[in-house]
């Protein structure tokens, strides 16, 4: 269980309006991501989904039921937040059975799955601790803790490594998505992070001013985007976009190039464009080169092996490659 469906579903606050008419079905057992830049209204449809928010318009529909109207606390969903909310004088027990004792379920049930939810989350040997003596990342497997105890139909994740380091981001994306894999339970997760996104969607669902600019697999997204603002938005580094005489040759109002499409040549001075290498970022198997005096598009982003050689200042020789290029119409549509 745990098919979300929006039909025509609209936000406003006083006269304005942050989600316009919109429709979104998250299938059973996906993990579906909102991604988009900030004030995008990811987090604004989040909370319409969970019921924090009322919908001035449309229906929010949970397995066929329409609970536009129910309360946030019958609808069957488990939210954890960008802040992870422990009760500081309880331990890491009571935090997780918090939800349970509300419900009143019995003591028996409430260890069983206590300790189900603590192997699962390696938190087995912190039960007894409280949360000031725990670290970032385990404080937030707390709260995931917290919501698997309730067995949602759907998790719903507002941001909620925003406030952790690069090292646990990563480690906590894999536990994350390594229980949705255990769980099979639909997750709907919001972030700002495109590499979040690609990394552990199903489904990804871009933003921009409150309007679905495309839903797709991450493959889908990154190979075929819809617009220039997908195109743009999704990859890391992003897409290298041009405009002008270059994208004329092509019939094309803007065309985009990904960084690993690019054909380099140092010495051959042979390519389509001629530039001068700026910031190469050497990460060990790849290597990041931003390239000045590309007409349309200055810096250029150039993706090469760990063992290239460049130094600032050098001339570099580029060519796309032809059946990677991307056409966009002047409306910033993508041309077949």
């Amino acid at each position: 269980m745990g098919r979300i469906v929006l039909e025509n579903v609209v936000k406003r606050f006083d006269e304005t309006e942050v989600i316009p008419p919109l429709d979104l079905t998250i299938e059973e057992g996906e993990f579906a991501v909102f991604v988009g830049p900030s004030g995008c209204g990811k987090s604004t449809l989040l909370r319409l989904i969970a019921g924090l928010e009322d919908a001035t318009a449309g229906r929010v529909l949970i397995d066929g039921e329409d609970v536009t109207e129910v309360s946030p606390s019958k609808r069957g969903l488990a939210m954890v937040f960008q802040s992870y909310a422990l009760y500081p004088h309880m331990t890491v027990r009571k935090n997780i059975a918090f939800p349970m004792r509300m419900a009143g379920m019995s003591e028996a049930e409430q260890n069983e799955r206590i300790t189900a939810a603590a192997k699962s989350l390696n938190l087995t040997d912190y039960l007894d601790r409280k949360p000031g003596q725990l670290s970032g990342g385990q404080r937030q497997r707390v709260a995931i803790g917290r919501a698997i105890v309730r067995e949602p139909e759907a998790f719903l994740f507002d941001e909620p490594l925003s406030n952790l380091d690069a090292a646990l981001r990563v480690g906590m994306r894999l536990e994350i998505s390594e229980m949705h894999k255990r769980l099979q339970t639909t997750m709907i997760y919001v972030t700002h992070d495109q590499v979040e996104a690609m990394t552990m969607a199903d489904k990804i669902v871009v933003l921009q001013a409150g309007v679905i600019e495309q839903v797709g697999s991450p493959l889908e997204l990154y190979k075929t985007p819809r617009n220039v603002f997908v195109a743009g938005f999704i990859g890391s580094p992003k897409m290298n976009l041009l405009s002008g005489v270059e994208a004329a040759e092509y019939d094309a109002d803007t065309i985009g190039i990904r960084p690993e499409h690019i054909d380099i040549s140092m010495k051959s001075k042979k390519g389509s464009w001629e530039g001068t290498v700026g910031v190469a970022e050497h990460l060990g198997s790849d290597t990041f080169i931003h390239i000045h005096g590309i007409p349309g598009c200055d810096p250029m982003t150039v993706r090469a092996g760990g063992d290239i050689e460049v130094k600032h200042g050098d001339k570099i020789y580029l060519s796309p490659q032809a059946e990677h290029i991307h056409k966009f119409s002047e409306d910033g549509l993508r041309i077949p």
